[in-house]
């Protein structure tokens, strides 16, 4: 599973980060968590706001930090 945060380091993109890494630990699921800060890559995935959450591809969530409930939904849903 490859899992992409985007954001520009403000605070509520790293509380995303943070709680998909501590889902992904609570479930025991393996997989590539990266953090991309590059603008331009943004809007190319589809994420026009921050933070953005792209499981495998696909856009789960842009401009809001998502609940635990919705990570452990998105990370359900591939396995």
């Amino acid at each position: 599973m490859d899992i992409k945060v985007l954001g520009v380091g403000c605070p509520r993109c790293t509380e995303t980060e943070k709680r998909i890494r501590n889902v992904l630990a609570e479930m025991d699921i393996a997989a590539n968590l990266e953090k991309l800060t590059d603008i331009k890559l943004f809007a190319s995935m589809g994420v026009l706001q921050t933070p953005g959450v792209v499981i495998d591809g696909e856009v789960k969530s842009q401009g809001k930090i998502p609940s635990k409930e919705e990570i452990r939904n998105w990370l359900e849903a591939k396995e």
